[in-house]
């Protein structure tokens, strides 16, 4: 069975590791990763991949620093000449990018079986491209692998029950990522204070938006006052403080530089709590115990949020600062509910008795 597995952004690398590490198991399967380049990264380098031992792609697109449209267009030219010339019997597909959409656009067109990793999860915003890609994306797959049953549930809702297109309850492989790298974290190479608060912005919603950006800045400057913060910032985010004279003050908030994985798990496991905007890093907080302060007006992930473990504040000062101060950390993690670390064991099984 000759499976490609599309992947544009590093956290996807880091989900298809776990899973490519699942297919090592099986000798009937031959994994080809195709990188898109969609989000270039400097630190995708061979020490990268060695590090995390991660696959090294066999072809890499190298697609950045387009349009949505432009971008998508020829990542599905590309994509296509590649599944063309290899001739899979899967591909694979890795959440809510550009590059997702592309790859099962690709692969639909060419009757290519799709199996969509992250399948079934709704914001219910559709100005978020991201939910369009992955809206999209779920309705052309063969199967698709889901990480909670409430994405299960999001599925029978649009009424995929009448669809022929399976649907398995999987658990989620971020998880299985954070236990496998968890004893392999790193210290990153900056004085770290001994109780923080890890926060990251960078959603367009917020960072184009200069009335919500200023709104999280001036809430973490105050909630700076009293406990450190480390905010690791993209250059386009730094960029579009620096362009529209946004000031921070770096004695409250610690700016640094993008970290890799390693030495982000390291700052998840002796942080405080989390403020983000990611989708990605609310599910790592819960992985590693940590509450989280979710800077968007919803969430993909609502049992966090119905778990207690997760409050949505969006971008209002007020109410970032009053929850900061009412967070309670006496929570309970130990809930299962994301698998508990066998999601890509299960997806190389299932795909297995497609043999």
């Amino acid at each position: 069975m000759k499976i490609i597995t599309i992947v544009g952004a590093r956290p996807q690398f880091i989900k298809a590791a776990a899973v490519s590490r699942a297919f090592a198991k099986h000798s009937q399967i031959e994994e080809i990763i195709v990188h898109t380049g969609q989000h270039f990264d400097a630190n995708m380098s061979d020490i990268f991949f060695e590090e995390m031992q991660i696959p090294k792609p066999h072809y890499n697109l190298d697609i950045n620093g387009l349009g949505h449209g432009a971008m998508t267009g020829q990542m599905l030219e590309k994509i296509e000449k590649v599944l063309i010339k290899e001739n899979p019997d899967w591909v694979l597909v890795y959440g809510d990018t550009n590059s997702t959409l592309a790859g099962a656009l690709a692969a639909s067109k060419l009757h290519i079986k799709i199996a969509h990793v992250e399948a079934g999860l709704r914001s219910f915003n559709m100005k978020m491209p991201e939910e369009v890609n992955r809206i999209l994306t779920d309705r052309i797959s063969t199967i698709l692998f889901c990480p909670t049953q409430t994405a299960i549930d999001n599925l029978s809702a649009e009424g995929y029950d009448n669809i022929d297109i399976k649907t398995s309850l999987c658990g989620d492989v971020m998880q299985d990522a954070a236990i496998f790298y968890a004893e392999k974290s790193r210290k990153p190479n900056f004085d770290i204070p001994k109780e923080f608060v890890l926060a990251t912005i960078h959603r367009a919603e917020n960072t184009d938006d200069l009335s919500r950006l200023h709104s999280i800045i001036d809430a973490l400057h105050e909630i700076g006052e009293k406990t450190p913060i480390i905010l690791p910032l993209h250059p386009r985010t730094v960029n579009i403080i620096k362009n529209n004279s946004i000031d921070i003050d770096h004695s409250k908030v610690n700016i640094i530089q993008p970290v890799g994985y390693l030495e982000m798990v390291y700052l998840l496991q002796n942080c405080k709590m989390v403020m983000s905007d990611s989708g990605g890093l609310q599910k790592e907080a819960f992985f590693f115990a940590k509450p989280c302060i979710t800077l968007r007006d919803e969430t993909e992930w609502v049992e966090l949020v119905n778990n207690g473990f997760n409050t949505i504040v969006g971008a209002d000062k007020t109410k970032i600062i009053s929850t900061f101060h009412n967070q309670k950390f006496d929570i309970d993690f130990s809930v299962n509910l994301y698998g508990g670390g066998n999601a890509a064991d299960k997806i190389a099984l299932e795909l297995m008795r497609y043999l």
